[in-house]
């Protein structure tokens, strides 16, 4: 895409670079925001070119800044701090802008295609039960940066690594298979999942109670664990409901996994004993009471984490193990492997980090590590013996949104249209509120903050979107064909600042799929929702007596709205027409 900003930038750097060459200075060029708009759009720092002039950073870029040539795009150019600040001519910038906007439509924003594969790794649960808040997180980041490395050009697809082999499986294999079928009745909730959890619950007790219950758990788990397909497929036949309401959860709020890669494929093809045999191979192996393990101590692991376990003492591989396996796989099916795991992973990752290493594997994964989710103490944190589900999270926070909107709005909807937005509200306020915040920061859940209409949450940004589509519904005169010229009307401060930060629409997304960061969209969408309610109050648009600056101003509330329409979409959030 041919995006204004993006011209200006390169202009920029192109007038920069002349000035350096001929002051002979070293060709080192990174762009900045200045963080007071008043300074300017774009600004250079000169601080590491004043060892070679001899003066201050000031001064230093006050000799730069009279090589440089004029620039059409450049209206004024100022030095300060030793900084230097360059302000866009704000004619071209707002006619390519709206125009671009309005003749892309859902792909502004979006970057050229790029010859790059990425595989996003994300969610991977134990399919022994229903998805909990605790890794709530996991589902909406994987997700989110899928869908931004998509509107940035990669080729992605998501994977689900299904854990079919190991203790929590089997576990639950057991318990679906020998556990009387009444105790589903005692269970309240029919959804797949929950019911599965059930038998899993009874059985973990039992298994704890009855050694020869451990006993038959243990022998699933060895018999799966080398390859007995009679055994995988028991387990399988066990999960597949679970799996089932775990993806219902998901698509509630609208998460899709593309491919689910099961555990057992490794061993079945042999991989894991391939892994084994190189590993095993390594100087840095040795074995405890036949077990095998690699001593990790030079890689920079101390205390207890040294020894890192690639077998146990039966000769059966760990989950470690196989993980190694998986993504030695992955490797040659991806330019680029990206994980989003729990921060309590970052050890098994370097393990497994490690481990690729020594099997002479370049292609080390990048991960996104994350903080749990927790809610504050009240009714649904206080229930004694009760995990938290995604499940319990959605439907609460449906709820409060169908308040809402019934209180707002029920001499106008329906009760199946106030359910319907509520719904639309209630998803995009989990996952809003979740991706705004830093992967690696805690967060409590807070319905307050996730239900705002009038702050940095979904609602707010939904309201914007329904805002401009109302407007646009009530405007009888047509905007389709309509000169950029007309554009160069739209000179109001508001209007102004508004079109600015659209045309950063594109950097943004770029910023945020290199750094692997969605809550940089969150926090643009939240600006732009800001901006648009700051024009909104200042420029009239149905009741503007100028004919060509009515239509200015229409064309203005249209690309606001496909701005937030595209941002929405990638944080996988549902843009609404009405609420």
């Amino acid at each position: 895409m041919d995006y204004i900003y993006f011209k200006i930038q390169q202009e920029i750097i192109t007038h920069i670079t002349s000035a350096l060459k001929i002051l002979k200075y070293p060709v080192q060029i990174k762009l900045e925001r200045p963080p007071d708009q008043g300074l300017g759009d774009f600004s250079f720092p000169c601080f590491s070119f004043s060892k070679i002039s001899r003066k201050s950073p000031n001064e230093t870029a006050k000799i730069i800044a009279e090589k440089l040539s004029t620039n059409h795009f450049i209206k004024n150019i100022c030095v300060d701090g030793g900084y230097i600040n360059f302000s866009i001519d704000e004619t071209p910038l707002i006619q390519e802008t709206v125009h671009s906007i309005l003749t892309n439509k859902q792909s502004y924003g979006h970057l050229d295609k790029k010859n790059i594969f990425i595989i996003v790794e994300h969610t991977s649960a134990n399919p022994n039960g229903p998805l909990h808040i605790g890794r709530a997180r996991n589902p909406i980041i994987g997700d989110t940066l899928t869908r931004l490395l998509k509107a940035a050009g990669y080729s992605c697809e998501s994977q689900f690594y299904l854990d079919d082999l190991g203790k929590q499986v089997a576990i639950l294999c057991w318990g679906i298979n020998n556990l009387p079928k009444e105790e589903k009745a005692s269970i309240a909730n029919k959804k797949l999942d929950h019911i599965a959890v059930g038998f899993y619950q009874k059985a973990n007790d039992l298994m704890n109670e009855d050694p020869q219950v451990k006993q038959d758990i243990q022998d699933i788990i060895w018999k799966s664990e080398h390859g007995d397909i009679q055994t995988i497929s028991l387990i399988q036949e066990a999960y597949q409901p679970v799996l089932k309401g775990m993806n219902e959860s998901l698509k509630r709020v609208n998460i899709t996994i593309d491919t689910y890669i099961p555990e057992s494929t490794f061993v079945k093809d042999s991989s894991v004993e391939k892994v084994l045999d190189i590993l095993k191979n390594t100087p840095f192996c040795h074995e405890e009471h036949g077990a095998y393990y690699l001593d990790l101590e030079s890689f920079g692991i101390k205390g207890r984490n040294t020894k890192f376990f690639i077998t146990r003492g039966d000769g059966t591989s760990l989950y470690a193990t196989r993980d190694i396996a998986y993504h030695a796989w992955k490797a040659t099916q991806a330019d680029i492997l990206l994980n989003v795991l729990g921060e309590d992973h970052k050890l098994e990752s370097k393990q497994v980090e490690i481990g690729l290493q020594l099997l002479g594997i370049e292609k080390i994964p990048k991960t996104v590590f994350y903080s749990f989710v927790s809610l504050p103490e009240g009714k649904m944190s206080t229930r004694r013996n009760r995990v938290v589900y995604l499940d319990d999270l959605i439907d609460e926070c449906v709820q409060r949104a169908y308040e809402e909107v019934k209180k707002r709005r029920a001499d106008e909807f329906s009760e199946l249209e106030m359910k319907t937005i509520a719904e639309k509200i209630g998803t995009g306020a989990v996952r809003y509120n979740i991706i705004k915040v830093q992967p690696e920061k805690d967060m409590v859940f807070q319905w307050e903050d996730a239900l705002n209409f009038e702050g940095n949450a979904a609602p707010f940004i939904q309201y914007a979107h329904a805002r401009a589509s109302s407007i646009l519904s009530k405007n009888e005169t047509s905007i389709k064909g309509i000169e950029k010229q007309i554009y160069s009307k739209l000179m109001h401060p508001s209007e102004i600042q508004l079109i600015k930060k659209m045309a950063l629409f594109p950097f943004v997304i770029q910023e945020a799929s290199i750094t692997y960061k969605p809550h940089l969209i969150a926090s643009y969408l939240f600006d732009i929702a800001s901006l648009f309610n700051q024009f909104y109050r200042d420029c009239p648009v149905l009741s503007e007596p100028d004919k060509e600056l009515k239509i200015a101003r229409l064309c203005l509330v249209a690309s606001a709205k496909q701005v937030l329409n595209n941002g929405l979409c990638i944080l996988g959030i549902d843009a609404l027409e009405e609420m």
